[in-house]
């Protein structure tokens, strides 16, 4: 006879387990960070890291240390990203999401998609640009 799992180790029928986490620049709108931390995401801001005024190079090389893919809103970070990509410098993945082109709702549905679809290794050296 196999045991079975104590009811709080059972995970919900619908919950896939998130491997992909978020390190989220100082552009991105803090709605964001709340609407997918309340959808059970890894979120982590510049701001909360300490890392709120580092240079695009410097934050992209704190979220790829941390193993986080970057989520923003500067156009500086696709050129540091491309520039990493010509000289063959590994990064953790960039996620661009333009100011005016993407509601709220679409980006965290967006980004929870991308979360919950993909695993880290996907995404080095990797640019999205939203909405999907």
């Amino acid at each position: 006879m196999v045991p079975l799992r104590p009811s709080s180790e059972t995970p919900h029928p619908e919950e896939k387990r998130v491997s992909l986490r978020f390190y989220m620049d100082v552009h991105v709108p803090f709605a964001i960070t709340s609407e997918l931390r309340l959808r059970g995401l890894d979120v982590l801001t510049a701001q909360e890291d300490g890392a709120g005024e580092f240079k695009d190079l410097e934050l992209l090389d704190r979220a790829s240390a941390l193993g986080r893919v970057l989520v923003t809103q500067d156009g500086g970070f696709l050129r540091e990203a491309a520039r990493r990509h010509d000289q063959t410098i590994q990064f953790a993945g960039v996620i661009y999401v333009p100011q005016l082109e993407v509601t709220i709702g679409r980006c965290v549905m967006d980004l929870e998609l991308i979360a919950r679809a993909c695993n880290p290794e996907e995404w080095i050296n990797w640019v999205e640009y939203l909405p999907l």
